[in-house]
């Protein structure tokens, strides 16, 4: 879940980086969060990973955690502000809830290859 959660952050390290401005929004943070879905489905789906379903919401809500947590310490430093679900906690629950839902999208389709695959969890 550790790995898939870094592999997430690359989304948001191109944000703060500014790669996604200069590459172009909004189809970078849109081909990334596409890369990262596919990275995840298959890293699950084609390892043995005992619990695919559970593994992926773990990661997405581990995933959500890890933004919320590095918007609060970067955006301050980086900018100079508190920026982020932190300074709207209105966006806390809604950015969890998405990255479950996420998790939850991912491993059912983890599931899918493997059931493919001819491998039943």
């Amino acid at each position: 879940m550790i790995a898939l959660t870094a592999v997430a952050l690359v989304r948001p390290l191109f944000s703060v980086t500014g790669l996604s401005e200069a590459l172009g929004k909004p189809l970078t943070p849109v081909v990334l969060t596409l890369a990262i879905t596919l990275t995840w489905i298959l890293a699950v789906g084609l390892s043995r990973v005992r619990e695919p379903l559970l593994t992926l919401l773990a990661a997405g809500v581990m995933y959500a955690l890890a933004t919320l947590v590095l918007s609060g310490v970067l955006s301050p430093l980086l900018t100079g502000k508190l920026q982020g679900p932190l300074a709207q906690p209105m966006a806390i629950i809604p950015l969890i809830l998405i990255n479950l839902v996420w998790g939850a999208f991912c491993g059912a389709c983890a599931i899918g290859l493997r059931r493919m695959r001819g491998i039943r969890s």
